[in-house]
C-alpha cells in the first residue's frame, strides 16, 4: 500500500491533485488550527512558564483547565474533541476495546483498525468541513487517517511519531501559503512530546518535563510567528487530551489472577479494564468471582458504572468494568516484573476519572475570533467542537453532546 512507500514519496502523493477545492462561498471564512499537545497537563504552563505559550495564553483566552472525558486516554479524548461526542457515543471507548458485534478487537497500534472508518461514529471536524465544500488538512489527529462516512481530509498523513516537529510546522505553514481555492481552513496538528516525557519520567520530574515543554514551546513559537506573518485571519486553539500522575512500581495490580478465559475476555488498558462475557456465561457468577479478588480495584456491572452516560450501554464498554484505585494501575505479571526489576521504567500514567485535577487538560485560544486576555473556568472537552463550527460557519450536528453556548462567550464581537 502507498503508506509503505518512502516518506518523501508519500508526502508528494498525498498532496498531489487534491480531490477537494474550496467552494467560492468559503474563501472569506477564517482559518482554525487545532493543535493537540498530548499529555500537556493543565498546570504545566504555570509551573514551567514557557515564554511563547505564556504570551499566547495571556494575550488570548485560557481556561483554568479542560476536563477530559472518561477514560482520560488518548484516542477516546482526541476523537471526543474532534466530534463533540462522549466516547461511549462516538465508539472509541478506550485505546483498546472489543466489539462483540464485530467480534473484533480495536487497538491503537493496529493500523488496519485505525484506518478503517467503520469503527468511527460521529462527524469529525474535517469531515464536516469537507462535506460543506471547505478544504481540511491534518498533520496527525485521531481518526484523520480513516475514511469516516467515506471522507478524509483533503491533505493528511498516516501517523509517524518520528516525524520532526519542525517538519509538521513547516507543512502547516505551506498549507496556509496555498492559493485560496486549495488552502485549508480547518487544520489539525498533533505533538506527542509531553505525553512521551510524562510516561517515561512522571509529571513530578521537574527537569525532564520542563525541558520537554521548553523544546515544544520553541516549535510552537515558530508556528505562531509563521501564522501571523501570513496576514490571514488565523485562529489557533491549543488543547490536550488528558493529564498525568506518577505511578510507582509498587502500585501495579496484577491482572493474571483475574483471567478466566472460559467465562470472559478482558481488554486491559491500565486505568480500567473492560470484561466481555463469552456466550452463555453467567454474569453474576463472573461478578462474584472478580468481587472476591478485589484488592486496590473494584468491579462494577456496566449498568452500575458511574462514569458512562449512554443508555443502554454501548456494547463496546463490556459487561463488567474493573477500576483500580486512583494511583494504582492494572498490569499483567510480565510488565510488573519488568518494572520491579528496573528493566521497565514505570513513570506517569493517565486514564483515571477526569474529575481528579491531575487528569485535567488545557484549552488555550488566540486569534481574531477570540477575546483578548480572558480567563475562563474549567469546562468539558465536548464543547470544543461546536465552538470551531461556529467560527468556521459550519453546521453544528443536532446529535452531539457539546453545546455551543458553553464557549460562545469567548468569541469577540
Amino acid at each position: 500500500m502507498i503508506r509503505y512507500l518512502l516518506p518523501a514519496l508519500w508526502l508528494f502523493l498525498s498532496q498531489a491533485a487534491p480531490a477537494q477545492t474550496n467552494r467560492p462561498e468559503q474563501y472569506d471564512k477564517p482559518y482554525v488550527i487545532l493543535i493537540s499537545c498530548d499529555g500537556l497537563r493543565y498546570d504545566y504552563v504555570e509551573r514551567f512558564r514557557p515564554p511563547n505559550l505564556l504570551r499566547f495564553t495571556e494575550e488570548g483566552v485560557r481556561a483554568f483547565s479542560m476536563i477530559s472525558s472518561f477514560p482520560s486516554k488518548t484516542f477516546p479524548n482526541h476523537y471526543t474533541i474532534a466530534t463533540g461526542l462522549y466516547p461511549e457515543n462516538h465508539g472509541l471507548v478506550d485505546n483498546t476495546f472489543y466489539d462483540p458485534e464485530r467480534k473484533a478487537l480495536y487497538r491503537i497500534n493496529d493500523r488496519e483498525a485505525v484506518e478503517d472508518g467503520s469503527w468511527y461514529k460521529g462527524t469529525p471536524l474535517w469531515v464536516n468541513a469537507e462535506q460543506n465544500g471547505m478544504v481540511a488538512a491534518s498533520y496527525f489527529f485521531v481518526g484523520s487517517e480513516a475514511a469516516i462516512q467515506g471522507v478524509r481530509p483533503t491533505y493528511y498523513f498516516p501517523y509517524k511519531g518520528s516525524t520532526p516537529n519542525e517538519e509538521r510546522v513547516r507543512q502547516v505553514l505551506e498549507w496556509l501559503a496555498l492559493p485560496e481555492a486549495r488552502r485549508p481552513h480547518m487544520i489539525t496538528l498533533y505533538f506527542s512530546d509531553m505525553d512521551d516525557a510524562g510516561h517515561r519520567y512522571g509529571p513530578s520530574d521537574e527537569e525532564h518535563i520542563g525541558t520537554a515543554l521548553l523544546e515544544l514551546d520553541k516549535v510552537l513559537g515558530q508556528l505562531f510567528d509563521g501564522a501571523k506573518a501570513t496576514g490571514l485571519p488565523v485562529n489557533i486553539i491549543i488543547v490536550s487530551d488528558h493529564g498525568m500522575i506518577d505511578v510507582a512500581p509498587d502500585k501495579l495490580v496484577n491482572t493474571d489472577p483475574l483471567e478466566q478465559e472460559s467465562r470472559y475476555r478482558i481488554a486491559n488498558n491500565g486505568a480500567l479494564a473492560h470484561v466481555y462475557l463469552e456466550a452463555g456465561a453467567d454474569k453474576e457468577a463472573a461478578f462474584r468471582f472478580l468481587k472476591a479478588k478485589e484488592d486496590h480495584f473494584r468491579v462494577y456491572r456496566i449498568e452500575d458504572f458511574p462514569f458512562y452516560r449512554s443508555c443502554p450501554p454501548n456494547p463496546r464498554l463490556g459487561d463488567l468494568i474493573l477500576l483500580p484505585d486512583y494511583g494504582y494501575y492494572l498490569r499483567d505479571s510480565r510488565r510488573i516484573a519488568q518494572a520491579r526489576q528496573g528493566n521497565f521504567r514505570q513513570g506517569g500514567e493517565h486514564g483515571f476519572n477526569p474529575e481528579f485535577p491531575e487528569m485535567n487538560a488545557v484549552f488555550y485560544a488566540n486569534g481574531p475570533a477570540f477575546k483578548q486576555g480572558l480567563a475562563i473556568p474549567s469546562f468539558r472537552n465536548i464543547h470544543v467542537y461546536p465552538l470551531i463550527c461556529r467560527i468556521l460557519g459550519l453546521p453544528i450536528p443536532d446529535d452531539i453532546d457539546g453545546r455551543v453556548e458553553v464557549l460562545e462567550g469567548i468569541l469577540g464581537e
